[in-house]
């Protein structure tokens, strides 16, 4: 009888045991997935409304693999992507010729499309939470993007938070005339790109308000550009540039590289 006793203590002592360690290990697996979860990168996109430019009323948008590139390359880092437009209303995608490329395919038959559409006013998102905000280009920016006072403050702000910020293209209309804490402009000194007057000379001249290198160029900024066309971005600190539609995965790609850099 007394060996039965002792028999069974002895089992219901493992069993409390096992069980501990099993409710110890789904804690455990818990508290992981919350920390994964709150360390999960936030990525603001931020879009022009515009859809139309010029004299002449030329059709644009966002084009298409300005945005679709880099959230390919924001969506396979494990980021949290979501958009924001000037006015909330929903915004337009420009070179739907493209959607034969393999990550703008994706894009407008995935989540991107279908978030982009539903993109939130920018005034009711609280952009300190992101770390980072991203402006793709097209010709829309260089329409609603060269004056918005709050876009501007919004660049700054995060800027000057040392979160990243990113735009290729014509997205870096999104740099101009944003002043900085010290009143000076946040382009000047840096080096950066955008789309080139000779690239504009070739594609769109009667129908943007002015050249957005020589913008950029006269508030300061150290302007490089590469050949026409060509893949080419440069970050300079916590700012990310691309020259041109070909650019937009390398800009991605350079944000991703600051945003995952150890903190020093």
């Amino acid at each position: 009888m007394k060996k039965i006793m002792i028999l069974t203590m002895a089992l219901s002592f493992f069993a409390v045991s096992a069980q501990t360690k099993k409710e110890n290990k789904v804690s455990e697996e818990k508290t992981n997935h919350k920390k994964e979860a709150k360390m999960k990168k936030r990525i603001l996109i931020i879009v022009s409304n515009a859809n139309t430019i010029g004299p002449n009323n030329r059709r644009t948008g966002s084009f298409l693999p300005e945005v679709a590139h880099p959230y390919a390359e924001f969506d396979r880092a494990n980021y949290q992507i979501d958009f924001a437009s000037l006015t909330g209303d929903t915004p337009y995608l420009d070179a739907l010729n493209l959607a034969g490329d393999p990550d703008n395919l994706a894009f407008l038959t995935g989540k991107g499309w279908e978030t982009m559409q539903k993109a939130v006013k920018l005034s009711n998102v609280d952009v300190s939470t992101y770390d980072a905000v991203f402006v793709p280009g097209g010709l829309a920016p260089m329409v609603d993007m060269p004056e918005n006072a709050l876009l501007k403050k919004v660049i700054k702000e995060t800027y000057e938070r040392n979160a990243v910020v990113g735009a290729v293209c014509h997205g870096p209309v999104s740099l101009l005339n944003v002043k900085l804490s010290d009143g000076s402009y946040l382009v000047n000194g840096k080096n950066i790109t955008s789309f080139t007057d000779e690239e504009e000379k070739g594609y769109a001249i009667a129908d943007v308000p002015f050249l957005l290198e020589s913008a950029l160029t006269k508030q300061g900024a150290k302007f490089h550009a590469a050949a026409v066309w060509s893949a080419h971005s440069i970050a300079d600190g916590n700012l990310v540039t691309g020259q041109n539609p070909a650019s937009a995965k390398g800009v991605a790609e350079k944000m991703i590289a600051i945003l995952e850099a150890p903190k020093k």
